[in-house]
């Protein structure tokens, strides 16, 4: 029979098929096309594919675009395509996929051989399914296929992505961390574009078509499957992931394209969601000049987070490309000045007159008409520090010092007079236009302010985190999950573990809720998700601090109770390859198992009596980090040499 008669989606066709999709190995840039798939859509009705009977093109409930193919209930019914392989690659195939009963199949052959199957559940709303990481040779035929269960199969939006080139593995006394890593990083890597796709251009639930096409850069997915754009919030809080997959490129592409977009025109500030081509403004929220979406955590966000892509990536074009030095400079310095009028005190400021105008914080459910806000205060701190880190590897010492002290003054007049004197929910956390304090829940202008750590150490900032967590259990949880991400690394950061370990799980534990937005698909399907866990696991739970281009690394053993110990293998940073195990807080064993010789410093919080390296005793030495007494031992690794280091 043909598919259920469900309301039509006008969701995004993920490639919707201007071209045939095309594959290339790497991820760097676009090269010869070494797998092509036709027609992966469907917008060009069988082309390219096969089809048995019982089988199909409809137009009645596409994922994107108009069109989809079916499957009719009952065993032996296949819509398949075959291609083959002219160079060598890993690759991840994914489809958006919905169906009226179980036992349907989505298959990746290889050679006439299952590469991967999926079983399909019983799902009437459509969710992304994904085949990871299909070696292929060249030769080789490879085959996509689609096959019936129990009941009706809708299948659209094919997408091809090439595997990612890090493949970290993650094994613990607690099988959930396993199982939530394996998971988000297959979900992850699915969400990257294949440099020099032809794709389409400003597809939003209003255009499901888009408006013409373009050739993608290095980009991956962070924002609404539904539109084709990656936007800068999005991608800030997904860099840290995508690191841990060694998307460098990717990051530096899509942090290039912001910076490049930062024009006095803009009065400084980034255009806020881009075409994947990195070079278009996607156009739902790009209007004019003095008309786009534009808010003032993102300037700032895109400053720390490109120096937390240069530590990772080790990759010197973060402190030598002069569009993203520029960026780097303006944001810090010209945007603030530009953006100080109604309330001069060096924060910069939104217009309170909504997002197309300049919003002062990533909450946009609010109606306060804020002209500060707690979460751009704070991310104006973390960018003054990764001025000063960015600027001390680039060798200019006097601007170092001059952004170590405006972070240090700034952070001090938050303490003492910006936030006053409240404490927990009696704690300032933004102005509006008026001038007027304001004080309990405003979420993102909430929590941002001890996740980027303004807060003082101490009491304060320990019955602030309180206040947080109670909210986000209660009443003020918000509703979309995206949001909910924020707050691991919130805790984490203040190494409130067993409470950022209790939101990962909840997050994780969403990942097959429907999404509040209803073209979304289910929460797990909103990139942010996965991208955000690989992160927590690794700079959070494993304490991961890299510095590549310094060949230096710091870890802090951040396990819950109950999690007894943890490790990852095949860490891809910088040239370098390694593995890491926490056991407790106290042991933790480091493996260089590829590249130079790495300077680590091994931190354990707390002061502790005594530190051995390897069983060989040594003096105990601490130091007070962020408010935090560690005790530390520093030590080099050399390629192939295992360390462990343990306090008692």
């Amino acid at each position: 029979m043909r598919p259920a008669r469900l309301p039509l989606l006008t969701a995004l066709a993920l490639l919707v098929p201007l071209a045939p999709l095309t594959a290339a190995a790497g991820t760097a840039a676009a090269g010869p096309a070494l797998l092509t798939v036709t027609n992966p859509g469907f917008e060009q009705g069988s082309e390219g594919w096969t089809f048995t009977a019982g089988t199909g093109v409809a137009t009645n409930y596409p994922h994107g675009g108009r069109r989809l193919v079916y499957l009719d209930e009952g065993a032996g019914k296949k819509v398949s395509q075959t291609v083959t392989a002219i160079g060598a690659g890993r690759y991840d195939i994914s489809a958006w996929i919905a169906t009226g009963g179980a036992n349907g199949m989505f298959v990746v052959r290889v050679n006439g051989t299952a590469a991967g199957t999926v079983k399909l559940p019983s799902r009437s709303a459509y969710g992304r399914y994904t085949v990871s990481r299909v070696a292929l040779n060249p030769g080789d035929k490879l085959e996509i296929a689609f096959e019936s269960g129990d009941s009706w199969v809708n299948a659209d939006d094919v997408m091809l992505s090439p595997a990612a080139p890090a493949d970290p593995r993650v094994s613990s006394s607690d099988p959930k961390i396993v199982e939530m890593f394996g998971w988000s990083k297959r979900k992850a890597g699915s969400w990257v574009h294949l440099p020099g796709t032809t794709g389409p251009l400003n597809v939003d639930e209003n255009n499901p078509s888009g408006s013409g096409s373009g050739t993608y850069a290095p980009s991956y997915w962070a924002g609404y499957a539904n539109r084709s754009g990656y936007y800068a919030r999005d991608m800030a809080h997904q860099l840290a992931g995508a690191a841990v997959l060694g998307l460098h490129a990717e990051n530096q592409s899509m942090l290039r394209s912001y910076a490049a977009s930062a024009t006095s025109e803009h009065k400084y500030y980034p255009v806020w969601a881009f075409n994947f081509d990195a070079k278009t403004y996607l156009s739902i929220d790009y209007k004019s000049p003095t008309n786009f979406v534009r808010e003032v955590p993102a300037p700032f966000e895109l400053v720390e987070k490109a120096n937390q892509a240069y530590r990772w990536s080790g990759d010197s074009g973060y402190v030598n490309d002069p569009v993203l030095w520029d960026y780097y400079r303006h944001a810090t310095k010209d945007f603030v000045e530009l953006h100080d009028g109604n309330k001069p005190n060096g924060v910069a400021e939104g217009t309170g007159n909504g997002i197309f105008a300049g919003a002062a914080s990533y909450n946009e459910q609010g109606h306060e008409r804020l002209a500060e806000a707690g979460d751009a205060i704070a991310s104006q701190y973390q960018a003054y520090r990764a001025m000063a880190a960015l600027a001390r590897d680039k060798g200019d010492t006097e601007l170092a010092a001059t952004f170590g002290k405006k972070a240090a003054d700034l952070k001090s007049y938050f303490n003492s007079a910006w936030s006053g004197s409240g404490s927990g929910g009696a704690m300032v956390r933004a102005y509006n236009t008026g001038g007027q304090a304001l004080t309990g829940w405003g979420k993102e202008n909430s929590w941002f302010m001890p996740m980027k750590q303004i807060i003082d150490p101490g009491a304060r900032n320990d019955a602030y985190l309180d206040y947080i967590d109670q909210q986000a259990s209660g009443g003020g949880k918000p509703s979309n999950i995206e949001a909910i991400t924020y707050l691991p690394d919130t805790f984490f950061r203040n190494n409130r573990n067993d409470t950022a370990w209790k939101w990962m799980q909840y997050v994780y534990d969403q990942r097959n809720v429907q999404h509040v937005n209803a073209k979304q698909g289910p929460n797990g399907d909103y990139p942010e998700v996965s991208f955000t866990l690989l992160g927590q696991t690794v700079e959070g739970l494993m304490g991961v601090a890299p510095d590549a281009p310094n060949t230096a690394l710091v870890t802090q053993s951040r396990l819950p109770s109950g999690m007894s110990w943890l490790r990852i293998d095949d860490l891809s940073i910088g040239g370098n390859t390694f593995s890491l195990r926490h056991d407790g807080a106290t042991k933790s064993t480091l493996t260089n198992g590829s590249g130079p010789d790495y300077t680590w410093e091994a931190r354990f919080p707390g002061e502790h009596s005594s530190v051995t390296v390897d069983g060989i005793a040594r003096p105990a030495e601490t130091k007070v980090v962020d408010g935090v007494t560690y005790t530390y031992a520093t030590v080099s690794v050399a390629r192939g040499r295992t360390v462990t280091v343990q306090v008692g």
